[in-house]
């Protein structure tokens, strides 16, 4: 499978099921005490490095974004599926969305004071994760936080219905947390916290904390039109 067809078929799944999806995970976040503590944490850390705008890249429905802006955060929202954007819209319109891909966010080198990608790595290739994490570096600001959600494990599956019982086709990759930190160590962010919970989000959920590096920006080898997954 090349890069264009995984990506397309990563945005046509959730335009596919976007607004059923806004509907099922709306009321997670009041379900998971130990996740909304990872983004209170997450919004403490933005607010003591100064605060500024904040990403939140495979924003999904929004709903993340949302929560984040009632903890005082400056956060908008990203995504690959523009009815997932368009759902977003509908539901938080006073708050930023846009259609958009995580290796060329159309984001200024250093622009964000921090950057979230909540359950929204899960559809990207082993070999393409390190250039992800390396743009998410380009638009951080140095020493700014970097939060992660993801599911731990080690196998990849393919999804083929989903939220509703509509038809998907996006390959599901499960990652073990040390893996995901030597690839941020390699991107240029150090891993400062990490755990393992179950929550409505993931049978087995991995919560890294990071921050970007004080020193030059990590530069990606290479730039693919590689998107965000769907999460939020």
């Amino acid at each position: 499978m090349t890069v264009d067809d995984w990506l397309a078929d990563t945005r046509t799944s959730y335009d596919t099921v976007a607004v059923d999806y806004a509907h099922l995970v709306r009321d997670f976040l009041a379900q998971a005490p130990h996740e909304r503590a990872a983004l209170a944490l997450f919004a403490e850390l933005v607010a003591t490095t100064g605060g500024g705008p904040v990403a939140d890249v495979g924003c999904g429905p929004g709903r993340i974004t949302a929560h984040l802006r009632t903890l005082g955060v400056d956060a908008f929202g990203i995504d690959l599926s523009p009815g997932m954007i368009a759902v977003a819209r509908r539901d938080h319109p006073d708050l930023a969305f846009a259609v958009g891909s995580m290796t060329d966010l159309g984001l200024t080198d250093g622009s964000v004071a921090g950057l979230i990608a909540w359950y929204s790595l899960i559809h990207i290739p082993d070999d393409q994760l390190g250039a992800v994490l390396a743009h998410f570096r380009r638009v951080v600001r140095p020493g700014g936080p970097l939060l992660l959600g993801f599911h731990v494990g080690d196998e990849t599956t393919l999804k083929t219905e989903g939220y509703g019982g509509h038809p998907m086709k996006v390959q599901v990759h499960r990652r073990q947390p040390a893996q995901m930190a030597a690839w941020l160590h390699d991107a240029g962010f150090t891993v400062e916290a990490q755990t393992i919970l179950v929550s409505p989000e993931s049978r087995l959920g991995g919560i890294v904390f990071a921050r970007s590096a004080e020193t030059a920006t990590a530069r990606p080898r290479e730039r693919h039109a590689v998107a965000p997954g769907s999460g939020g």
